[in-house]
């Protein structure tokens, strides 16, 4: 389960940074550093969600 949940975190990293990243510009912070936190953010939420995700996979077979 391990392979998928990072193949799976390869995904859901990258989409999650770049809707936290696509709000913090529409909420007006358009400086170097809440675009750099909220893409931290993005990557460090990815990891418990793309394991949830792998376990309800997981699940399913």
């Amino acid at each position: 389960m391990l392979r998928l949940t990072l193949l799976l975190y390869s995904f859901i990293s990258a989409t999650l940074a770049g809707i936290l990243i696509v709000v913090v510009l529409a909420a007006g912070y358009g400086t170097t550093m809440p675009i750099i936190y909220a893409a931290i953010v993005g990557f460090v939420v990815a990891f418990p969600v793309s394991w949830i995700v792998a376990k309800k996979i997981s699940a399913m077979r």
